[in-house]
């Protein structure tokens, strides 16, 4: 008798609180004039019982590693998580009020500016691959006992990215990862396609190898068994489908079309709204008390100083090759650092790190949208996640790249066989706006060696840079260019050629850099000195030395690159110089390009020593 009086005492406290967090979405979205309230009160129960019954946590230390983790996948309902994060005392509830304006963190969809967010959320289906990296983290690499809960909405499960999230945490055995499915049935401008048909939902999920559990997302004894038949459930993730009702508890917008994103008008209907979550209350309930995490097991390891690249001036490697030497290097040297592959680790190199430290080494097939989310997860647990394919692949993955930008993740991408220099293979496997995609994401680092010294350097500096980092890697072995205590940094640039009475500065990076030091030879023996600029770093860029190259040469710049014209290279140093009178001429890749031997396809398109000594003479 006296368990089950206790119990009725935790269902009580529960349904206050899940009132509460109706009352608070209502009340700062009605202050706000827009939102989801909607969307907040179909899953009010399940965030009440999971911040104040099932999840371990420390209310004043987000960030604690042992801390469960909560995704709030379906990102639009945010004022439902910052009402939760209120009711369990981080911040001041009137704060709810700032609700989306100018002044306060608490933004229309969550972003990592908060402490209790670990990433970005809002394009919808991308909290359960971010939910992987998580549980990933925990299982795998921390071997502790955090579990990792994803709140999703029923209208993002229709997002292919989630199936591949979905597969992942099976093949994973993700037993520590539990998703739960707010189904209310309503979309935000058509019923959704299933809509509360929950068997199809089960089957749909039990068949992609979950454990399955279907609950009504509003019977709080039901959704405490169901969290705890997911703990007790080994060797799987358990997926908790809640059926729901959107806007529940205030009548006159339950379970309605045409209130998805809607604030109630302040005044009268908001009134309403509030008097009937208000009379959900019940008087005299006691405070549910927040359990807590296990004390976090030692400190961990260090990183230790990486030796230097140990290549000889007569070698040819591809930098390709060279970024997976130096991954299994910087393995060795940092415990957090982790690797992520996609199916193609035997042509990325990254094989040799998996080889070495297969525990943090994580096979993601052919699903770059969970390679990519899954990493952002990892980062967000402090570990250093290395993600690599080739660069043209990287554009399926390019909302999660942006969400990650948002969230100032600290990934690191590698995109390969980058441009036509990969050769036979044809357009569809050249990555030729990889550059421009990277460069347009504020704060990301974009980097582009090339030779295997340079490679080593800047994969250093990639691991140390806290933010996200995109390095650009190729196919075709290359010479060494550089001794192996050459210094890289970020920001940075390389003259290799240069001489009094220069005409012209050509800049180029990657394979075009050594097309440009051919035609350098070429035009010194005809008697026209350049001076070339190995541009390793297009973003940040090296402003200083293209100025300064260019004000001794004419105000007269050349570009070249084994990319699309737009948004490339050459469109980064026109932004650099063009306004202090600088002429930039670009030679790119202007047109889809053909299967063929490499040397062919560079001078086919525009972009080989020969195409380079005659624009310097036109030019001039």
């Amino acid at each position: 008798m006296a368990a089950h009086t206790t119990q009725d005492v935790l269902i009580a406290a529960i349904g206050n609180k899940a009132a509460h967090l109706r009352i608070e979405s209502v009340r700062a979205t009605s202050e706000a004039g827009s939102g989801h309230p909607s969307s907040c009160c179909s899953a009010a129960d399940i965030v009440a019982t999971l911040f104040f019954s099932v999840m371990r946590y420390d209310p004043k230390n987000p960030k604690a590693p042992n801390n469960d983790r909560f995704i709030l996948s379906k990102g639009h309902a945010a004022p439902l998580l910052y009402a939760a994060w209120a009711e369990a005392g981080l911040f001041d509830k009137r704060d709810l009020l700032r609700l989306r304006t100018l002044k306060s963190d608490l933004e229309g969809h969550p972003t990592p500016r908060l402490s209790f967010v670990d990433v970005a959320t809002g394009s919808l289906g991308q909290g359960l691959s971010a939910g992987i990296g998580m549980a990933l983290s925990a299982k795998r690499i921390d071997r502790s006992e955090a579990r990792t809960y994803v709140l999703m909405g029923d209208g993002e499960s229709v997002e292919g990215s989630v199936w591949e999230a979905v597969e992942l945490g099976r093949h994973f055995g993700l037993d520590n990862l539990c998703a739960i499915v707010d189904v209310n049935r309503l979309g935000q401008s058509d019923p959704t396609m299933l809509q509360h048909d929950m068997e199809a939902y089960r089957s749909r999920w039990a068949g992609f190898g979950w454990h399955a559990i279907v609950v009504d997302g509003h019977d709080i004894p039901a959704l405490l068994a169901a969290f705890e038949e997911a703990a007790r459930t080994k060797g799987r993730p358990t997926v908790l489908l809640a059926r729901t009702l959107k806007g529940k508890g205030i009548s006159f917008v339950e379970d309605k079309p045409d209130w998805h994103g809607k604030a109630l008008k302040k005044g009268e209907e908001t009134q309403k709204a509030l008097d009937e979550l208000a009379a959900c209350l019940k008087p005299g309930a006691s405070e549910p008390e927040i359990k807590r995490p296990a004390v976090s097991a030692g400190q961990p390891k260090q990183a230790k100083t990486m030796a230097p690249p140990a290549y000889k001036p007569t070698d040819q490697v591809a930098t390709r090759e060279a970024f997976g030497t130096v991954l299994a290097a910087l393995g060795e040297a940092n415990p957090l650092v982790v690797g992520l592959d996609a199916d193609v680790k035997n042509s990325t190199f990254t094989d040799k790190f998996g080889k070495q430290f297969p525990e943090r080494f994580f096979e993601n097939f052919i699903a770059e949208q969970n390679m990519v989310g899954a990493a952002v997860g990892l980062a967000a647990c402090g570990k250093i996640p290395f993600v690599a394919t080739f660069a043209c692949f990287l554009t399926r993955a390019y909302d999660f790249i942006r969400m990650a930008a948002i969230s100032h993740s600290n990934i690191k991408l590698v995109g390969t066989h980058a441009g036509i220099s990969i050769g036979e293979d044809g357009p569809s496997q050249m990555g030729l706006e990889d550059l421009a995609m990277m460069a347009a994401q504020p704060g990301m680092v974009v980097l582009y060696p090339s030779d295997g010294v340079c490679t080593h350097r800047l994969m250093e500096a990639a691991a140390a840079h806290r933010g996200p980092v995109y390095v650009r890697t190729g196919r075709p072995k290359s010479p060494i260019l550089y001794g192996s205590d050459e210094v890289f940094k970020i920001g940075g640039s390389k003259v290799v050629r240069q001489s009094q009475g220069d005409k012209l500065t050509i800049v180029a990076a990657g394979v075009t850099l050594f097309e440009a030091l051919k035609a350098h030879d070429q035009l010194k023996a005809a008697g026209i000195p350049v001076r070339v600029i190995d541009l390793y770093s297009i973003v940040p860029i090296d402003c200083t030395t293209l100025l300064d190259c260019a004000r001794v040469t004419g105000s007269r710049i050349l570009t070249v690159e084994d990319h699309y014209e737009h948004g490339g290279l050459g469109d980064a140093v026109l932004s650099a110089v063009g306004s202090e009178g600088i002429r930039v001429h670009k030679l790119a890749v202007r047109e889809i390009p053909h299967s063929g031997k490499p040397d062919e396809l560079l001078d086919r398109f525009g972009i080989s020593a020969r195409a380079i000594v005659d624009a310097v003479k036109k030019i001039l």
